[in-house]
């Protein structure tokens, strides 16, 4: 049985070192992660070919192989983000409140690390950089446990940046990896209390319901991406084209791509060919309703379980509404609460839908490809929160810590 438990150990006391380190030692941690992923980009790649080869021969698919692969852009990407976090301010530390009271108490509420953080994430090993370095500049130790699609290149990195980590005079257990993909080893890590302050799943629906449904460690829910277009009977239908490919085909694996574009009925029969004219040239696959199967008769017919799917694929669903009310109601259905928008030159009814549809990111006349943490200027994100408790939209660094209250006195006691 794979040893937990003297993981969740080290990563405790991991944790208590960094909780009182300085921000000089932790952003030049960073920077030493950055430069090992450059220096030893030849190592990172060779692990990773190993991946992707696994991956083809187990038949997986193409777009999900596109999450799985590393090049050399993508690795001085990583590299170049973790540097950017290292000059972003760090959190720990900052008073958010201030007050003295009627009987002289001095009270200060402050940031402090959460502690120990848990990761179990699917095939994107950026993931397992960019978790581990923003919980290093917020003081937090972490525990990664990614898929086993990933596991050769994980592991290259996990070694990596703990080499990094100790070189710069922090604990090297500040970045733990479970290196075992079973499922019974991930139930397990998902009820190591005692040493887990909370635990994140990202990736697909079903990963993330099955942490949800059995940790007893607290979890932080990042959803699944059911993410909706409404192009309004006011909208600018070429920009609503654009905004519809991005959208959908720039990276259609991940958790902010479109899954479902609302149209009203009054530019439906002039936007939807448009629509489709561009999306042919990705070979994106419709599934319409029976309005829009009229207007696009090649297409097939979406069904009931078409408008609640997260593809990660080159597919969409299209579906012809009536009315603002009615596409509203659409999103209130199925929406996942991740990223949903609308594109129209009507200002009421973009105040409406940005008041009424109850989501992390709510876009007026823009992709819903940027929410990411990078993009909204967080840095680095260590997931997208789709709960209201605690964190919400990308989760950036102050979004991984707690609050501590400083109480001073000059002897003071209660009456």
């Amino acid at each position: 049985m794979y040893d937990l438990v003297s993981l969740g150990k080290a990563a405790r006391q991991a944790s208590m070192k960094l909780r009182t380190s300085d921000t000089n030692t932790r952003n030049a941690a960073l920077c030493a992660i950055a430069a090992s992923l450059r220096e030893n980009m030849p190592e990172i790649l060779e692990a990773n070919r190993l991946d992707l080869a696994t991956a083809r021969a187990a038949g997986i698919r193409s777009v999900m192989i596109d999450r799985l692969t590393l090049n050399a852009d993508r690795i001085r990407g990583i590299a170049d983000a973790a540097e950017e976090v290292s000059r972003l301010a760090d959190p720990i530390g900052v008073i958010d409140m201030g007050t003295t009271r009627p009987n002289g108490l001095q009270i200060l509420k402050t940031r402090v690390p959460i502690g120990v953080v848990a990761m179990i994430f699917e095939a994107r090993p950026n993931v397992t950089v960019d978790a581990a370095v923003l919980c290093l500049k917020s003081g937090n130790a972490c525990i990664l446990r990614g898929g086993k699609e990933a596991f050769a290149t994980n592991r290259a990195l996990a070694r990596l940046m703990r080499e990094a980590v100790e070189k710069s005079g922090l604990p090297a257990d500040s970045i733990g990896l479970v290196e075992d993909t079973s499922h019974e080893t991930a139930e397990r890590l998902m009820k190591l209390n005692g040493y887990i302050d909370v635990l994140i799943p990202r990736g697909s629906a079903r990963l993330i319901r099955s942490v949800v449904e059995n940790a007893t460690v607290p979890v932080i829910e990042t959803g699944a991406g059911n993410c909706h277009m409404y192009v309004d009977r006011a909208a600018d239908l070429g920009m609503a084209v654009e905004i519809v490919d991005n959208g959908k085909t720039q990276r259609p694996s991940v958790c902010n791509a479109l899954e479902t574009v609302l149209v009203h009925r009054d530019v439906a029969t002039e936007f939807l060919p448009m629509m489709k004219a561009r999306l042919d040239l990705h070979n994106v696959e419709l599934r319409g309703c029976e309005r829009t199967c009229q207007i696009l008769r090649s297409i097939k017919r979406a069904s009931e379980e078409d408008w609640a799917t997260e593809y990660n694929d080159f597919i969409l669903a299209v579906k012809i509404v009536d009315s603002l009310d009615e596409a509203i109601a659409h999103i209130a259905a199925y929406s996942t609460g991740h990223s949903d928008g609308i594109v129209t030159n009507d200002l009421a009814a973009s105040r409406r839908f940005t008041a009424e549809v109850d989501s992390a990111a709510v876009y007026v006349n823009a992709s819903t490809r940027f929410t990411d943490g990078g993009e909204f200027g967080l840095g680095a994100e260590i997931g997208i929160s789709t709960q209201k408790l605690h964190a919400r939209g990308p989760m950036g660094l102050s979004d991984l810590t707690s609050i501590k209250y400083i109480v001073t006195g000059d002897g003071q006691i209660r009456s």
